[in-house]
């Protein structure tokens, strides 16, 4: 099928391509969603529906990819969709959450939430936020992630605080984290944690965020591998 055809002319593969872009933007009624829960301090239906965003985003690529969803639909942006998205369900809810959680210190706590929302921003907004082999510099501004261990953890606010801090500066910092999907290197192994990873978080989920200490601390082992991984980031061409 040639894609410069008449716009006009519907036809299933072009039905097909625009599904995708309603999957995609589906992530952005689970942002709704989540922030209605989080509102009513029902933190666990919030992590319901940031999963549930987290899943579309892991698999949104996939079928736009196969579907060749750029070349059939020039006109909305595929990239653009996503990253819209993602700062509603990777930053926005998620600093509203820790701001008025309890979980920082109340003095500062709308503070680190703009700082959370202005980082988060400016990380998606940078064109450089991956490497030519697809991992990611700096932190890649997993807020949601960060608040989930925050919740699971209950640190001292203060201890919370000096997180978001360094989590915020070590956005702009160039170390390499892995993508769990696309690195070839070492895939089988960071996808079988990413399944761990994604079990132990929905026991977390289902036990109200205190599943217990040994889940907490595969929880937390499964993150240092996470972040380990990008230092064994292997030399690749073009820009680093």
């Amino acid at each position: 099928m040639n894609p410069a055809e008449s716009s006009d002319k519907i036809i299933p593969p072009r039905v097909a391509a625009f599904a995708v872009h309603i999957f995609t933007a589906c992530g952005g009624a689970c942002a709704l969603l989540a922030l209605i829960a989080a509102v009513g301090t029902d933190w666990p239906k919030m992590f319901v529906w940031l999963g549930i965003a987290l899943i579309i985003d892991g698999v949104d690529g996939t079928f736009a990819r196969r579907l060749h969803t750029a070349e059939l639909l020039p006109r909305w942006s595929g990239d653009v969709l996503d990253l819209v998205v993602d700062i509603l369900n990777y930053v926005f809810v998620p600093a509203y959450a820790m701001s008025t959680s309890g979980l920082l210190p109340q003095v500062l706590a709308i503070p680190l939430g703009a700082l959370i929302v202005v980082t988060g921003s400016l990380y998606f907004a940078d064109r450089q936020m991956k490497t030519t082999d697809y991992y990611f510099r700096g932190f890649p501004a997993l807020w949601n992630v960060a608040a989930f261990y925050l919740f699971l953890l209950k640190l001292p606010p203060w201890l919370g605080a000096v997180a978001v801090v360094a989590l915020a500066a070590l956005t702009f910092v160039p170390f390499h984290v892995v993508h769990p999907v696309r690195i070839s290197h070492l895939r089988a192994i960071t996808v079988a944690a990413l399944a761990v990873w994604a079990l132990l978080a929905i026991i977390a989920v289902a036990n109200s965020l205190a599943p217990g200490f040994w889940t907490v601390a595969a929880l937390c082992v499964l993150a240092i591998y996470f972040v380990g991984i990008g230092f064994l980031r292997r030399h690749h061409p073009g820009p680093p």
